[in-house]
């Protein structure tokens, strides 16, 4: 047990930024161009269908809602990780460390529970054409997206003040950014309440939607089979860039979650900083690019929209 002067320290440190001298400006470099790629991609997703009318539809809706999703997490790690490259000292005060555990394990478990509703809406649009309509209307589809970023936002909120009111004995995280497992550790109390609710909420925003996305395209394989060529080539054209992104977010979260198997302390820093970092990186690069060029829509709305400013802009004689 550490001196009473150790409790709940008002800042952490992060100690996986290692001193890479003159480095830190490339390294910056890289992920500051990573960032506005990741800002310019899901700002065109999102633009493009708020702009044309023709994606006011159910799919689309979902997919600028995860676009919006990845400009939402990328905001709670980016600007803090920029500035920690270029710093010599790498304290994060308490209250901005869980501002930034809420914002990205919300972008988590919200990016998981949105992809779980558009395997729905791709179940109900194959497997029950008919019904499509009635089922998925802009009021239901609102109160999906609503659903979608309220239960993760709630769950994610109550784990957290269970982790706000341990009694702390360090400041120092293994981590390039705030995780609410390794500040659970460094508790110098009874954590197993923490550990509880922590399992719930991954069961309810991850593994839930996880086996659901997974029968939902079970039974669409089923359908599939017993339809025509002509019906399997459209259900694949519009189910491929969702079965992408979700087994690309699938594996990037599963490199996160086996983190909390180890003692990050004793892996190779290299292994531990790829491991935290893919799910923050690839997700927000690879969606955009996955719906905007497989999806004839978006890529045609895309093109329209630049043809139109281009012609606005172009000098007249």
């Amino acid at each position: 047990m550490k001196s009473n002067n150790s409790l709940n320290p008002a800042y952490f440190q992060l100690t996986l930024f290692a001193d890479t001298g003159p480095l830190r400006y490339l390294f910056f470099s890289l992920c500051l161009l990573i960032y506005i790629i990741i800002v310019c991609a899901n700002v065109i997703i999102v633009l493009t269908v708020c702009l044309d009318r023709s994606l006011h539809q159910p799919m689309y809706m979902f997919i600028s809602f995860l676009s919006l999703n990845s400009l939402f997490g990328s905001a709670g790690f980016f600007p803090r990780f920029l500035t920690d490259i270029l710093s010599d000292t790498h304290l994060i005060s308490r209250p901005s460390c869980f501002v930034q555990i809420f914002v990205v394990y919300t972008y988590v478990s919200c990016e998981m529970t949105i992809l779980g509703i558009m395997a729905y809406d791709r179940f109900v649009a194959i497997c029950q054409p008919l019904r499509y309509r009635s089922k998925m209307s802009f009021r239901m589809v609102g109160n999906l997206l609503v659903f979608a970023w309220l239960c993760p936002a709630l769950a994610v909120g109550f784990c957290l003040s269970l982790t706000v009111r341990l009694r702390l004995c360090g400041n120092k995280l293994h981590r390039l950014f705030c995780s609410n497992w390794p500040v659970v550790h460094l508790s110098c109390v009874d954590t197993s309440l923490n550990s509880s609710a922590g399992l719930v909420v991954a069961v309810t925003t991850i593994f839930i939607p996880l086996f659901f996305v997974l029968y939902t395209y079970l039974r669409i394989l089923l359908v599939c089979r017993r339809s025509s060529s002509e019906f399997r080539g459209k259900a694949l054209q519009t189910c491929l860039p969702h079965v992408v992104t979700f087994v690309t977010y699938s594996f990037t979260l599963f490199c996160e979650l086996s983190l909390t198997r180890f003692e990050t302390d004793e892996l190779n820093p290299i292994i531990t900083v790829v491991l935290s970092l893919e799910y923050l990186i690839i997700p927000p690069i690879n969606n955009p690019l996955v719906y905007g060029l497989n999806l004839p829509q978006i890529r045609g709305a895309i093109f329209r929209f630049l043809k139109i400013h281009k012609v606005r802009l172009a000098p007249k004689n």
